[in-house]
């Protein structure tokens, strides 16, 4: 197949607005490659490199060739010049690196090389999230989506699931069963803003886990063999020895669990999240007073680390019986058999919206993130936001202001775009930088906000736009986080615009006193 099609694919499907075309599109194109092509085409739909790590950033785009005036490219092509491109490592590897994606690029038409950019740097919005992309599998394989959805909750990989149905249809998706070493898609929670609207998407009689704010686990274990995998199905064993020696611990010979891992502090209070991403990174002797499993305890002083425990909330395969198929009730009470409490997720059976509410209240007040409302008929769904599970939690917004806008690239190209974000500082004068987003941004608001700031500029850069402080912007963020990178010691989490505040003057900005009281838990107001 031409990588020319393949483009095309994508900026047809991004210009699309309905599901059921962008589902055609797709499935034409995968309909269209070679069985060898299968692999890395459908990654590259889903907007994904079939290579994790290439060694190609921003700095290693700048400059290119001007694009070729006649298509050449395969797709076969371009993934074997990827591979190379990957496989390029030691001495001189610069170079040789940048000589290579050069060539690449020199071969690719205009459109070649938007496709190419997206891919590389992992910014390739054209709408085809791989719940569509299975979708489209589906359609182009003929045969349903539930098996098409199955099969992707058990390999965890969309490309293998491709490659799978289109080449053996039902048959081949069949043979995928859950594997335990080999990990699963894990099932998403979609978001409500309160408890009640999650309430109606579940329904009652429901469950209340305690949201931890920690890293996404999913452990497998066969005899003494243990694995714990990330959320993104990498596998993270060596960093989290608490969790090796919790579930080591465990009465099963072989057992796969789902659930968090998250840091402590001397208090038994969670740590935030920073933290407790970092922990693999910067140990730094254990939290004696953390009230932990005695597993985890005792892993933590052998090694002189902090501790990080796991709480675990579903369980999907035990002692050769696979469970996910079964409602979460059962799943559940199967898990209660197995783990010791201390290892368990808080969870409250509730059958009123009032008790509902007074456990979102008892989560915050322990000072975790949040809710997840669940139906506890349920079974365990592929990697989707469906309506079994709900997560709540507290949403922040703050009103901030302008400091400096970034260059787009990419579909921005020609845009300003990233934001550079700043608070109020009533004592010293000034705004505090507090971190960027380009979240949240429409390709309306791109237009505005390009004219709007070159007309606030004071500095132009070919990579940054300096801009008087004046327009205000409001932010929904997830939390606030200690930074060492920016003046005032705090970062903002996830941060996304909400809106352009017109009716605010920078005077009336949010304080940094007032993103510091989000840090330490208290109500900004």
């Amino acid at each position: 197949m031409r990588f020319l099609d393949l483009a095309a694919t994508s900026a047809a499907v991004g210009a699309t607005s309905g599901r059921r075309a962008k589902v055609e599109l797709l499935a034409d194109a995968l309909r269209r490659l070679d069985p060898h092509e299968v692999a890395a085409g459908s990654g590259w739909l889903a907007g994904e490199l079939r290579q994790r790590q290439t060694g190609v950033g921003w700095a290693s785009l700048r400059d290119l060739p001007p694009p070729a005036a006649e298509p050449t490219l395969t797709v076969s092509a371009v993934d074997a010049a990827i591979d190379e491109i990957a496989a390029v490592h030691g001495a001189g590897s610069q170079a040789r690196r940048r000589a290579l994606l050069h060539a690449l690029y020199a071969a690719a038409t205009a459109d070649e090389q938007r496709l190419l950019t997206g891919l590389f740097l992992g910014e390739l919005r054209h709408g085809a999230q791989a719940g569509l992309l299975a979708d489209a599998v589906a359609r182009a394989a003929g045969v349903s989506v539930a098996v098409v959805r199955r099969a992707l909750l058990l390999a965890g990989d969309l490309r293998a699931v491709a490659v799978a149905a289109l080449g053996g249809g039902a048959a081949a998706l069949a043979e995928f069963g859950l594997r335990v070493g080999r990990p699963l898609a894990p099932m998403l929670a979609q978001s409500a803003s309160t408890v009640d609207e999650a309430l109606a998407a579940t329904g009652l009689p429901a469950v209340v886990d305690v949201k931890l704010d920690g890293i996404r686990i999913q452990v497998h274990r066969s005899g003494s063999d243990i694995a714990v995998f990330s959320r993104s199905l990498d596998e993270i064993t060596a960093r989290v020895p608490e969790v090796v020696a919790a579930v080591r611990s465990l009465p099963a010979r072989e057992i796969v669990l789902d659930g968090e891992a998250i840091g402590l502090d001397a208090a038994g209070r969670p740590l935030p999240f920073q933290q407790t991403s970092s922990a693999a990174a910067r140990r730094a002797g254990s939290n004696a007073g953390a009230p932990v499993a005695p597993a985890v305890r005792a892993a933590a002083e052998r090694t002189g680390e902090t501790v990080l425990t796991p709480y675990f909330f579903d369980l999907l395969h035990l002692d050769g019986a696979d469970l996910i198929d079964l409602p979460g009730r059962e799943r559940w009470a199967a898990l209660r058999g197995t783990a010791d409490a201390s290892l368990l997720v808080g969870r409250m059976e509730v059958d009123d919206p009032e008790r509902a509410g007074e456990a979102f209240a008892a989560a915050l007040d322990a000072g975790q993130e949040g809710v997840v409302v669940k139906a506890p008929d349920a079974p365990y769904d592929a990697g989707r936001r469906g309506a079994a599970w709900v997560k709540v939690k507290p949403r922040h917004t703050l009103d901030l202001v302008v400091l400096a806008v970034e260059w787009g690239s990419g579909r921005r190209t020609g845009w300003l775009s990233n934001l550079h974000l700043g608070a109020r500082d009533p004592g010293a004068g000034g705004f505090v930088m507090l971190g960027k987003t380009f979240k949240g941004l429409t390709d309306e608001l791109l237009r505005w906000q390009t004219e709007r700031f070159l007309g606030l500029a004071v500095e132009r850069g070919d990579w940054v736009v300096r801009v008087r402080p004046e327009q205000v912007v409001e932010i929904a963020v997830d939390g606030v986080q200690t930074s060492s990178r920016y003046p005032g010691g705090v970062a903002l989490r996830f941060a996304r615009v909400v809106r352009y505040r017109d009716d605010k003057s920078a005077a009336e900005a949010d304080t940094i006193d007032a993103v510091r009281a989000i840090h330490v838990g208290r109500s900004p107001g």
